[in-house]
């Protein structure tokens, strides 16, 4: 999954279908270290992401003042 088409709604629906899949218990070894490595990809894009609303947001209330 290419983080530069994501948004954070998919973002977000992405980890937690990896989580269920992670807590159904049932993935062999090689398929859970991808997963896990696909969500830490995630978790780091939906950080990113929170940031830059963030930094706008305050950008965008100091032009106010």
């Amino acid at each position: 999954m290419k983080t530069e088409e994501l948004t954070y709604a998919d973002a977000q629906k992405r980890l937690e279908e990896i989580v269920h899949q992670i807590e159904e218990n049932n993935q062999d070894i090689d398929k859970l270290c991808d997963l896990v490595k696909e969500a830490k990809e995630l978790l780091a894009f939906c950080k990113n992401k929170l940031f830059d609303v963030e930094n706008n947001v305050k950008k965008i209330m100091e032009e106010e003042n």
